[in-house]
């Protein structure tokens, strides 16, 4: 079974970001980037199944300019087999990208593509349910556990009021959240070996994918600042504040 795991290059988690002067976009330059963290859940579950041999191959795919090649190599230090980089220097948008990811799919014939339920910079939560619509495949989004047996996926999934178990025809697209695994960490003979494995790049030209963008950034800005809070004497003082100052009650 061949398994695609799409990955995206996003600001460390680590770092603290802040918006441009002009609110364009957030500042970027000279931050620390790295696989975004739900992308390398979805890495190390697909190298797990590899390894309990389920899958025989996993692919990794990113969509961006030539910088996302050391994500993409991170990503084979884990353990993936190979990498394939659609090259744009274009940002794309959710549907752009599924589009895109269709395309790769077709090129590659993987019997399952898992990717993280969202980014950390978007935070959008639409690529995998938009390649399961476009594909015409099943979806497990926000797995929590995965298991593969008798050409099905059962997948146990988050939902508000506990967990839900799905059993998927393959192929089916799956996202992944948090608990679904804990990533390893590369070691460094296998940094090194990453570096002799196979990075194909293809130019998002070739795909034949239109990626017009269909919302616009307005403005990127900090969150309100708090006040600082304040210590009340009594309850009869507290309850005046809350309903003259806050006016939360009444």
């Amino acid at each position: 079974m061949k398994i695609l795991v799409p990955i995206k290059r996003v600001v460390d988690y680590n770092v603290k970001v802040r918006p441009l002067s002009d609110g364009s976009g957030v500042d970027i330059a000279n931050a620390k980037m790295a696989i975004n963290p739900f992308c390398e859940i979805a890495v190390e579950e697909a190298i797990r199944l590899k390894e309990k041999g389920v899958a025989t191959e996993v692919i990794v795919v990113s969509v961006g300019d030539a910088k996302c090649q050391e994500q993409l190599r991170a990503a084979m230090a884990l353990g993936a087999d190979r990498a394939i980089l659609v090259e744009t220097a274009e940002r794309l948008q959710p549907l752009s990208i599924a589009k895109v990811l269709k395309a790769v799919v077709a090129k590659e014939s993987p019997e399952m593509v898992i990717l993280g339920k969202q980014s950390i910079d978007g935070d959008n939560n639409q690529t995998g349910q938009m390649l399961a619509a476009l594909l015409g495949w099943g979806q497990g989004t926000f797995a929590s556990k995965l298991e593969i047996a008798d050409g099905a996926a059962m997948v146990t999934r988050e939902v508000d009021g506990g967990l839900q178990t799905l059993k998927l025809k393959l192929p089916a697209v799956v996202t992944t959240d948090l608990r679904l695994n804990e990533p390893r960490y590369a070691s460094l003979p296998n940094i090194m070996k990453a570096k002799k494995k196979p990075l194909d790049t293809l130019p998002i030209a070739e795909l034949g994918v239109e990626i017009s963008n269909r919302s616009k950034l307005v403005k990127v800005s900090p969150p309100a600042s708090r006040k600082a809070g304040i210590k009340v004497s009594s309850v009869d003082e507290l309850i005046n504040k809350l309903k003259n100052e806050a006016k939360v009650i009444s």
